[in-house]
């Protein structure tokens, strides 16, 4: 069974083409860039004969982006695209609609509602499924949603402190994302400790950022909710903050709620707290390396911020044996992973400095003496969404 898993954004678009039949192999992936704009790029390789190129294009909308990848597929990879199995998705917020799903217009319609809690990620996989349904009539779209990992939730867990009848009736609730890499980064870490029982936080690290616990394979708590403006902050998303702030802004500083909110969901983060310098994290720690005092902040806060998660969800799980780095900023950033973990031998967790600096995929960076293991870890969502959509056709 040939598998297609695509990774949409606003502006990109994604894919990996797997052969589950033949040990989850990988025959192709690539995608593209500057979707939107006249100078667009795609790349794409054929991992079975090595074959790989970049070219400069211009995709107006998703629907060119997508028909230059069926393409690529087409040409050498696959005889004819009615051997795909399936499209898979790694789709992000449907409320009560979770888990793995056919991707048909009720389900379409329930992401739609909540548009509004995810507006860099619904509006853009809505608007995609609709294109590939229309190139590929044929073939089953299925989505894996990312708060899936998380319906393992105790209500303590996940309610809100506002009136129980408000919350049921909106389904206002902590949902949590980044499902399939923490399922991905849990599952590897049990496996190398060789335990079901594992007390795990998971530490999915990037321009966006979950934190995990994970207890005996579920997660029981995370530290994103309805939506994914909270949290560690994110590259240009604010984190946890204090609501009263955006009622200060709009009545005492005479801001517009549509201006708060684009402050929120466009220009905090690291770019907010850089002072516009950038939200990419490479940049703000270069900045704060030549003494810039605001990437200085914006590079403390966060990993005293992700400092905080950890401690808190060992206390919450009542014990602690791994803590699992993943995302970009967890796979590469070895200044986060040392500032996080600073001062925190108290929960038994001690890294060797040597082997942070020189970590790779799959290093248990832990000093020799430290009770708790700390992982640096490749996440594989694709794998995942590949799996859970094999899963769905198989129980036709």
């Amino acid at each position: 069974m040939k598998i297609l898993i695509c990774n949409v954004g606003s502006t990109s678009l994604k894919y990996k083409l797997f052969d589950m039949d033949a040990e989850e192999r990988v025959l192709a992936d690539g995608g593209a860039e500057r979707v939107g704009t006249e100078k667009s790029e795609f790349y794409w390789k054929n991992d079975l004969t090595g074959a790989s190129g970049r070219e400069a294009n211009a995709f107006p909308t998703h629907r060119e982006a997508i028909s230059r990848m069926l393409s690529a597929l087409s040409d050498g990879v696959i005889s004819d695209l009615s051997e795909l199995g399936c499209v898979g998705f790694k789709v992000v917020q449907g409320g009560s609609v979770s888990g793995t799903q056919y991707l048909t217009e009720d389900v379409l319609a329930a992401m739609a509602a909540f548009n509004s809690v995810a507006p860099a990620h619904n509006p853009p996989y809505i608007a995609a499924v609709r294109q590939f349904r229309e190139l590929l009539p044929r073939t089953p779209l299925i989505g894996a949603f990312e708060t899936a990992f998380h319906r393992t939730l105790p209500p303590k867990a996940y309610l809100y402190p506002i009136p129980a009848e408000l919350a049921r009736k909106y389904e206002i609730r902590r949902y949590g994302f980044h499902g399939a890499s923490l399922e991905y980064l849990s599952g590897w870490a049990a496996e190398k400790l060789g335990r079901t029982d594992a007390k795990l936080v998971c530490c999915h690290l990037g321009g966006s950022s979950s934190i995990c616990a994970v207890d005996g394979g579920k997660s029981v708590d995370t530290n994103l909710g309805l939506g994914l403006q909270c949290g560690v902050m994110h590259n240009n998303r604010i984190g946890d903050m204090d609501p009263y702030v955006i009622f200060y802004l709009v009545e005492h500083c005479g801001m517009a709620l549509g201006e708060v909110k684009e402050l929120l969901q466009k220009k905090s983060g690291f770019l907010g707290m850089s002072g516009g310098l950038s939200g990419d994290l490479r940049d703000v720690e270069a900045a704060a390396a030549a003494g810039n005092q605001d990437c200085r902040n914006a590079l403390d806060s966060y990993c005293y911020s992700i400092k905080k998660y950890i401690g808190a969800y060992t206390a919450a799980m009542g014990g602690l044996d791994a803590v699992v780095f993943g995302g970009g900023i967890g796979r590469n950033g070895t200044n986060v992973r040392a500032g996080a973990l600073e001062g925190l031998s108290c929960l038994g967790i001690e890294i060797d400095p040597e082997k942070n600096r020189n970590a790779s995929a799959g290093d248990d960076i832990s000093a020799a003496g430290s009770r708790v293991r700390v992982y640096v870890v490749e996440t594989n969502e694709e794998i995942i969404v590949a799996r859970k959509a094999k899963a769905l056709l198989e129980a036709r």
